[in-house]
Formats: C-alpha cells, structure tokens, sequence
C-alpha cells in the first residue's frame, strides 16, 4: 500500500496499480487504446493501395515494356483502362484550335460555352504583341492541339476592355460554369518568357482541368523541340525595341 501511496495520481493514463484500481471503480476513464495499431494498419494500408495502384499514370508504351515484370492479366486490366480513357478524351476532343473571340460574340463563346467545357482566353498585347504575349500565343496553340477537350481563345487585350494596360499582358482568364476560376496576369507567376506548355498544365492540373495521370501529360516533345529551345527561338525572332518592347507589328486582330 505505501509503494501504491507513492504513486504520482495525477496522470491517469500512467500504468500503474494504483490507476488499475481506480479504474475498476470507475474513478478514472479506462486508459485510451495504443494508436501504433492504427498507424501501423494505416501504414500497411498505404502500402497496398501504392502497391496496387503502381501502373497508375503509366501511357500504353510504358505498360508494354513491363511486361516481363508484371503479371500478364494485371497488365492487360491496365491497357483496357488506358484505352478507354484514350477513347473519351477523344470523344470530348472537339476543339483542337484556337478560336479568336470578338468582344460581341464574347458571352457566347467563352462564357456559354464554359458550361460545357474548361474555357482558357488569352488576352495578348495590344501594342505591336511584347515578348511575352508571343511566348504564350505559341504555347496556346501547342495546348490547343493536344488538349481538344478544352476551349481555347485568344482576344487582344484592349478589343476585350477598353484601355487595358498594356503591361498587364498577357492576362490569362480561365472559365468553368460561367465562372472565372482563375486569372494570371503576365508571366511572372509561371516562368515568365521562359513560360512553356508545362506550366500551364500544371495550373490545369491545379485546377482540376486536366486529370493527374491524364495519358497526354506523358506525350514528350511531340513536336521535337524541348521548351526552352522553343522559347529561345519565339524570343529571336521577335524584334525589339532599344527600350525592351517589341517594335509594332500588325496582330492577327487587325
């Protein structure tokens, strides 16, 4: 009894006699269950669904060179599934261009349409197109044709709102539901004149335009020329002027 009185009472979650019999008196609440169980079971849980789950976001090319590795049926599952995603990606795949928009048709074609689809405006320089708006036009019509199921268009900036800054260029307005879901203005928050199609997936893939494990996100380079090659050679060709913008050139818009 002397070494039960010696014992510190005021934590009852401590194992010891004393709390034993406070316990079964109902003194005290019975000591909370050990969580390691349940980090462990987590744990194992985990490991199973990435076990599982492992061929996840692999394209049917990366599939094929596994097979030596993986079970034949197992394997077979996840080409059916690729296949089927392939399938209605290109059911969906009804645009494949960039449209440029008029202020008049505006609703219509951007805001309507954001019902049915991810709706992406470029809004490009209203002043001889700077260094900037240039990069993103390429960009643009890159994503336009790899990725069908979404809508993009283009609209000089000052056609859209009357004297908008020019320095605000590109501004990128992105629809879902008739909604603007996103806005960037310039490309200081992606990579600036280095912008190239992976930033923008990545903002899509943010967003929820574009699926994590989508098949095209694998595509590399199908144009056989790596981003900053292409940036690099967008940036030579467009002139500039001795204060840094470009000199004016006619738009597509005139």
């Amino acid at each position: 009894m002397d070494q039960m009185m010696n014992v510190p009472v005021d934590d009852p979650n401590a194992d010891t006699e004393w709390n034993d019999i406070l316990r079964k008196h109902g003194v005290i609440p019975e000591k909370p269950p050990s969580p390691t169980p349940m980090i462990e079971e987590a744990l194992n849980e985990a490991r199973r669904l990435a076990h599982d789950n492992r061929l996840e976001g692999k394209d049917l090319e990366e599939l094929d060179e596994l097979e030596d590795d993986e079970d034949e049926a197992f394997l077979d599952s996840y080409r059916q599934k690729r296949m089927g995603e392939l399938a209605s990606i290109q059911t969906a795949s009804v645009y494949n261009q960039v449209y440029p928009v008029q202020k008049p048709e505006y609703a219509q074609q951007v805001t309507e349409q954001s019902k049915k689809a991810w709706v992406l405006v470029l809004l490009t320089s209203s002043s001889g197109m700077n260094t900037e708006s240039r990069v993103l036009i390429e960009v643009w019509r890159r994503l336009a044709v790899k990725y069908g199921d979404i809508k993009f268009c283009e609209m000089q900036a000052d056609l859209c709102i009357e004297g908008y800054p020019d320095k605000n260029t590109p501004t990128v307005l992105i629809y879902r539901d008739e909604q603007i879901r996103r806005q960037i203005v310039t490309l200081k928050e992606l990579s600036g004149p280095k912008t190239g199609v992976e930033d923008m997936e990545q903002v899509l893939v943010g967003l929820g335009a574009l699926k994590h494990g989508d098949p095209r996100l694998k595509r590399k380079d199908e144009e056989g020329l790596g981003g900053e090659e292409r940036q690099s050679s967008i940036r030579q060709s467009a002139p500039r002027k001795a204060g840094g913008e470009d000199d004016g050139e006619d738009s597509d818009w005139d």
